[in-house]
C-alpha cells in the first residue's frame, strides 16, 4: 500500500508539473500566428489518436481545435486534446490519490477503442458537413484532409502490402490496418466458425433438468382460475359456428365414397365388357406358355453343345431364338432362383400398359402427295425475265415512278429536285422540269381522257400539265384545270389553290396545292378528277386529304387520328378508300361513311400498299421483310404470307391486265410472282414465284425503291438508289 502511495505521489508531482509547463507554454504562444498552432494542435491530436501508425499524420489531421489541444510536438500523448479527454477519468484518480482499481482497466466491450465521442449514431448525418460530430468540449470535431483520388489509391494498392487489410473507419474518418489476429477473426467468420479459437463446440451440454426424479416440482405455481372455467369467447364463437351451419353458410366437407376402391383390374372383366364387342378393341396380350426346354430336366436335344452355346453367347440379345440357356438338374431341390425373373415381370408389365386400347388402320401417305402441285414457270408465260432498257439522267435517289395510261411516257421523281419524263421504247428524256426540292412521289392520271401529272415536293403538290397527247385530250385536260376560280373552302380545311405563272408556267406546272405538312405520297382516283395526299404526322388529325381538281377544293375525310398513316389508295370499282397505318389496313365506304373492315397486316411497319384490279385482293409489304396477301372474301387476316425478300421491302405493284404482281426491296432485287385469282370464290388465289430480277446496285444500304408495271404489256419499271430506272421486259 505504501509503495502505491509514493508510485501516485510520483505520477501526481510530474502531472502537476507537466500541466504548468502546458499552461506556460499556451500563455507565451498566445501571441503566436494562428497557423502555427493549428499545425501543432493537428500534430499532437494525430499523434494521440494514432500512435502506433505515424506515417499518415498529414492525412489524419483534425482543424478547428484551437483550445483544446496542446502546441508541442513530441507526440507523447501528455496534451490536452482529445487523448486528455479520453484519459481524464484515469489522470483524476491518480491525483486525487485513488487507491481503488481502475475499472475500465480490464472492459472488454466493443467501444474501448472509439477514439469518436459522438455516440454510437449513424455517420451519414455527417456525409455533408465538413466536420464529424462534437467532443466533449462542443468543439467541431474536422474531416481528416483526404486528398486521394483514384490514381492515388491504384499506386497504393500495387505498393501497399498492406492495403488488402486496410478498412476505412466511418465513425473516425481514417484508415486501419488490421492485425494477423483480426484478419485471422474475420477468416473464421466468413468461414462459419466461431470467433474464438480456443471455444469447443462439441462439448457435452449440460442439462438444465436432472435425470434424478425429484419430490418437489420445479414449480409449485398454483392454477389459475381460468382455468377451471369454460371461456366465453370459445363458447360466442361455437354459438356462432352453429349457427351459420344452421343457415347454410358452412356446408361440411364432402367425403369421397371409397366403396368402389381407387384401384381396378383393366383386364379383369374384358370378355364380358363391352369394348369386347367393339371390333377396334385390342386385347392385352397373352403370356407364352412354357416348353420343354424350360423344364428342370429337359430332354438332351433340346440341350446346347459348346459350338451352340458360343454361338448363343456371340448373338446380341433381340436375335436370340432363347432367352436363356436350358439347364438340366438331377432333382426339383437342385434347381437355383431363376435370374431373370424381375426382368421377365417387367417386360409383362410393359407388354400389358403399352398394348394399344385400340386398333388403328395406318394411312400409307407418299410424301410428295403433301407438297401442292404448282405450274412450272414456262407455263405461266408471259412475264419479265431480262433487263431490257436503262434510264439514265437522275443524279440523286429516285423515290417514285409512274407510266402514262397509254404506256408510251414515264415519269421519275428524285432527290435531285427534278422530275423527269422518259419516252418508254427509247428510253430518251423528253423533258426535265426542275422543281427545287426533292420529289416524294409522281403519279399519272389513269384516266386515259387526260393527261395530267401530280408529284408531291415537300409540303406541296403540283400538278403538270405536259402536253403529249392529241388535242382531244388536250382539251379535256383544260377543261378540267380551268374551274371556278374562286376555291371553294372544305370545313375545317384551309388550302388555296395557286395556279402557276412566269418560269413554272413554261415548265407545264398549272397547279400548286400547299399544305401545313411535309407529303409524302399523292395518288389518283380512276375517273381521274379526285386526288389523294398523305401527310404522315401523330398531332394532326389531317394526314389524308382528298382534293377534287375540277372544283379546286380540298377536304380532310377523317376527324380523328388513328395511327400514322402511310399509304392510301382508291378501290378501281367500288367507293372504297383505303388507308394503311403502320400495323393495318382500314377500309372505308366513302358513300355511308363509315369502316367496312380492318386488315390486320401481322407485320411491324408496312410501307407500300396495292389494289388487284379485280378489287377483292390487297398486298402489303413491310419493313420486316414481309409481304402480306389479303383476301377481302375471306378474312381479315392475311391469306398468304410471302418471305422472299432479306431486306426491307419498299414497294409493290399489281398489273392491270395480267395475272402479276411485283415486290421491290432493299436487298436490289424485285421479285415477279404469278398470281391466279379465279371467278369462283371456292377456290383460293394461286399464287407462283416465278422470277428474281436484279440489275440495281445497292446504295446508302438502299436498294429498288419503287416498281411499276406497264398497262398493256408484261413489262416491269423499277427505280433504284443507284439513280437508274430498269425497264425489264
Amino acid at each position: 500500500m505504501e509503495e502505491r502511495r509514493s508510485v501516485g505521489s510520483e505520477k501526481t508531482a510530474k502531472m502537476k508539473k507537466d500541466h504548468g509547463n502546458t499552461a506556460k507554454k499556451r500563455s507565451s504562444e498566445e501571441e503566436q500566428p494562428e497557423e502555427k498552432e493549428i499545425f501543432s494542435l493537428n500534430t499532437k491530436v494525430a499523434g494521440d489518436l494514432d500512435d502506433e501508425d505515424v506515417s499518415d499524420s498529414e492525412d489524419s489531421v483534425y482543424s478547428g481545435l484551437e483550445d483544446s489541444g496542446s502546441d508541442s510536438e513530441d507526440g507523447d500523448g501528455d496534451g490536452e486534446g482529445p487523448s486528455r479527454l479520453m484519459k481524464e477519468p484515469e489522470q483524476r484518480a491518480v491525483i486525487l490519490g485513488d487507491e481503488k482499481e481502475d475499472e475500465y482497466q480490464q472492459d472488454s466491450s466493443d467501444e474501448e477503442d472509439i477514439r469518436n465521442t459522438v455516440g454510437n449514431i449513424p455517420m451519414d448525418w455527417y456525409k455533408d458537413f465538413p466536420h464529424i460530430g462534437y467532443d466533449l468540449d462542443g468543439k467541431k470535431i474536422y474531416k481528416p484532409i483526404r486528398n486521394k483520388d483514384e490514381l492515388d489509391d491504384f499506386l497504393d494498392k500495387m505498393e501497399n502490402p498492406d492495403y488488402w487489410k486496410t478498412i476505412h473507419d466511418e465513425q473516425t474518418g481514417r484508415d486501419v490496418v488490421l492485425s494477423e489476429e483480426q484478419v485471422a477473426l474475420v477468416n473464421r467468420l466468413q468461414k462459419g466458425q466461431f470467433g474464438d479459437v480456443n471455444f469447443n463446440e462439441h462439448q457435452p451440454s449440460v442439462d438444465f433438468f436432472s435425470g434424478d426424479v425429484m419430490i418437489h416440482p420445479v414449480t409449485n405455481r398454483p392454477a389459475d382460475k381460468r382455468s377451471f372455467i369454460p371461456s366465453l369467447i370459445e363458447k360466442e364463437k361455437v354459438s356462432k359456428l352453429v349457427h351459420a351451419i344452421k343457415m347454410g353458410w358452412i356446408k361440411p366437407r364432402r367425403v369421397e365414397d371409397d366403396s368402389r376402391g381407387r384401384y381396378y383390374d383393366l383386364w379383369a372383366s374384358e370378355d364380358s365388357s363391352i369394348l369386347a364387342n367393339h371390333r377396334m378393341h385390342l386385347p392385352a396380350p397373352k403370356t407364352r406358355l412354357p416348353g420343354h426346354e424350360e423344364s428342370y430336366n429337359p430332354p438332351p436335344e433340346y440341350l446346347f453343345s459348346e459350338e451352340e452355346r458360343a454361338l448363343w453367347e456371340q448373338q446380341d440379345p433381340q436375335d436370340r431364338k432363347l432367352p436363356f440357356v436350358p439347364m438340366k438338374f438331377s432333382s426339383l431341390r437342385q434347381v437355383p432362383a431363376f435370374p431373370r425373373f424381375i426382368h421377365e415381370r417387367f417386360e409383362r408389365c410393359l407388354d400389358l400398359y403399352l398394348c394399344p386400347r385400340q386398333r388403328k388402320m395406318r394411312v400409307n401417305v407418299n410424301p410428295e402427295d403433301l407438297i401442292p402441285k404448282l405450274p412450272k414457270p414456262r407455263d405461266l408465260q408471259p412475264f419479265p425475265t431480262t433487263q431490257s432498257l436503262v434510264y439514265r439522267g437522275h443524279s440523286g435517289l429516285i423515290r417514285s415512278i409512274s407510266v402514262s395510261p397509254t404506256g408510251q411516257w414515264l415519269a421519275s421523281g428524285s432527290d435531285d429536285g427534278s422530275i423527269r419524263l422518259w419516252e418508254v421504247c427509247s428510253s430518251r428524256c423528253l423533258k426535265t422540269i426542275q422543281v427545287g426540292g426533292a420529289v416524294k412521289s409522281v403519279a399519272w392520271n389513269p384516266n386515259p381522257s387526260f393527261c395530267l401529272l401530280a408529284a408531291a415536293l415537300d409540303t406541296v403538290v403540283l400538278i403538270l400539265f405536259p402536253a403529249l397527247a392529241d388535242k382531244q385530250v388536250v382539251s379535256s385536260s383544260e377543261r378540267l384545270l380551268g374551274g371556278p376560280q374562286d376555291a371553294e373552302k372544305a370545313e375545317g380545311v384551309e388550302l388555296v389553290w395557286c395556279e402557276a405563272e412566269g418560269a413554272e408556267l413554261q415548265q407545264d406546272i398549272r397547279l400548286k396545292i400547299p399544305h401545313p405538312k411535309a407529303v409524302h405520297q399523292v395518288t389518283w382516283h380512276a375517273r381521274g378528277d379526285y386526288l389523294a395526299s398523305v401527310m404522315p404526322d401523330h398531332s394532326s388529325h389531317q394526314q389524308v386529304l382528298i382534293h377534287q381538281v375540277s372544283r379546286r377544293r380540298s377536304q380532310s375525310p377523317f376527324k380523328k387520328n388513328k395511327g400514322l398513316v402511310q399509304r392510301v389508295s382508291f378501290h378501281p370499282a367500288r367507293p372504297y378508300f383505303l388507308v394503311a397505318t403502320q400495323r393495318s389496313v382500314r377500309i372505308y365506304n366513302l358513300l355511308k361513311q363509315e369502316m367496312t373492315k380492318k386488315l390486320q397486316a401481322n407485320c411491324k411497319w408496312i410501307s407500300s400498299l396495292a389494289v388487284h384490279p379485280g378489287g377483292d385482293h390487297v398486298i402489303c409489304g413491310s419493313y420486316d421483310c414481309r409481304l402480306s396477301w389479303f383476301d377481302l372474301d375471306l378474312s381479315t387476316k392475311p391469306y398468304k404470307m410471302l418471305r422472299h425478300h432479306k431486306r426491307a421491302v419498299r414497294g409493290v405493284a399489281y398489273h392491270r391486265t395480267y395475272p402479276l404482281f411485283a415486290s421491290a426491296s432493299d436487298d436490289g432485287s424485285v421479285i415477279v410472282c404469278h398470281g391466279t385469282v379465279y371467278n369462283d370464290l371456292l377456290q383460293n388465289p394461286l399464287i407462283v414465284p416465278v422470277k428474281v430480277l436484279r440489275g440495281h446496285a445497292i446504295t446508302q444500304d438502299l436498294g429498288v425503291l419503287d416498281v411499276t408495271f406497264h398497262p398493256t404489256q408484261p413489262w416491269v419499271f423499277s427505280s433504284g438508289a443507284d439513280a437508274t430506272i430498269r425497264l425489264f421486259t
